[in-house]
């Protein structure tokens, strides 16, 4: 009870702060540019551009606009409350919480036109660096299901249980009944356990959205509770093969989607049945367990145990895959193997500048870099050009609609 009370005296403060600075409103009138890295569109503001959320490049618009501090930085930021002149673009979004969420940030614009701001997100980035600049870049692929896709949601815990998520604007709390992006399991999960979450501060959810099984973490204790929480792992199916995937193991988050990228990867890399393949980042296994097939062998390099674990765990090992346990930046420069072909497929912050001297050495002879960040990316991708590979395609794949995140596959040969 006491630890209770306590997250409920810290909200009530929240909420002072927030009603404090709310006492200096401060509005004004903007004509939306170009869009900005974000999902948000730039707007000139006392001389500087500022990002303006659920708006579109070429509106008139009326913003309220907010003044905040991160990491010690001034930052200043605008939300649309008032719309003169309407994109031909915009749409109705249909979440009654776009907006207060700011999960979503784009909604409001037609699917197609998501597509190309993602592609031009990628071509922004590439823009920064001469010997890639003119890079082509495809049209993006749409995803199949462009709602109730996620197969991963993590809720913030506040006001004595409620669920929900944060706005990174304002930080006001927003409880969420139902999220449309969430797959329908994960909005069941929301509603039966809505309001009777106290004992925590964030809840993590997980289904399979082919085997129907689900991850919801941490253990909760609450007897009015009725659903099982607390397990550790759950089993998913791609493409045929069952994987499993651990509280703490990466799996990407639109099952669908992912199935289509590592098609897409296998038809890229036109992989040959004499070649060694190296999987970096490998995660579970997804893409050395699902391309081994048609290679001689696959090395794996990945740095956490849970999902090394995951993949020994797992009911179907197989006879040419490797695993190793470590950083790729660490592992990679000790395979004395002559390699063929890698995936790359970092985190946000792209590779280690080790990997892209591995690679650079070693010099195999076709690169698929997955990456879900254009700015590691094409940071990454003029290196690789530099040291002598040649782009042969980027091609953008959304794996994360309504949002301005975006993933691509680019595929790189030696010259």
């Amino acid at each position: 009870m006491k630890k209770q009370i306590t997250r409920l005296e810290n909200d009530l403060k929240t909420i002072d702060t927030l009603r404090e600075f709310d006492s200096e409103k401060e509005y004004a009138d903007l004509i939306l540019e170009k869009m900005g890295n974000f999902g948000a569109p730039l707007a000139k503001f006392e001389g500087e551009f500022i990002e303006v959320l659920n708006g579109i490049p070429g509106e008139k618009v009326r913003a309220r606009i907010y003044r905040f501090y991160r990491k010690k930085k001034q930052i200043t930021a605008g939300i649309v409350t008032e719309i003169f002149e309407p994109s031909v673009d915009r749409v109705v979004a249909p979440c009654v919480y776009f907006g207060t969420c700011s999960g979503c940030q784009l909604q409001h614009v037609r699917y197609d036109k998501q597509l190309e701001y993602k592609r031009q997100r990628i071509l922004g980035f590439l823009d920064d660096y001469d010997l890639i600049k003119n890079t082509h870049v495809l049209p993006t692929i749409p995803s199949p299901d462009i709602w109730n896709y996620r197969n991963h949601a993590r809720f913030t815990v506040r006001f004595q249980g409620q669920l929900g998520f944060s706005n990174r604007i304002t930080r006001r709390f927003v409880r969420i009944d139902e999220c449309k992006l969430m797959d329908k399991q994960i909005n069941q999960v929301l509603i039966d356990l809505q309001d009777h979450v106290s004992e925590t501060s964030n809840l993590s959810v997980r289904v399979g959205v082919n085997t129907k099984q689900q991850l919801i973490q941490p253990k909760l204790n609450n007897s009015e509770i009725s659903i099982e929480t607390g397990q550790k792992w759950y089993q998913e199916t791609l493409l045929d093969h069952n994987f499993r995937v651990a509280s703490p193991s990466f799996f990407q988050v639109n099952t669908l989607q992912a199935e289509k990228m590592i098609l897409l990867v296998s038809e890229l890399l036109n992989l040959k049945t004499d070649e060694i393949l190296v999987d970096a980042y490998a995660g579970v296994g997804v893409f050395a367990s699902l391309l081994a097939t048609k290679v001689r062998k696959v090395i794996a390099i990945e740095e956490s145990q849970s999902a090394v674990d995951d993949y020994l765990q797992s009911d179907n090992p197989i006879d040419n895959l490797e695993f190793l346990l470590g950083k790729t930046e660490n592992v990679l420069p000790l395979i004395d193997e002559d390699i063929d072909s890698v995936i790359l497929d970092p985190p946000r912050l792209g590779c280690h500048p080790n990997v892209i001297n591995s690679i650079l050495i070693k010099k195999p002879t076709k690169l698929a870099y997955v990456s879900c960040d254009p700015e590691s990316l094409a940071r990454d991708l003029n290196l690789l050009v530099t040291g002598g590979y040649k782009i042969k395609n980027i091609q953008p794949i959304d794996m994360f609609p309504q949002t301005y995140h975006v993933e691509s596959i680019t595929i790189l040969e030696i010259n």
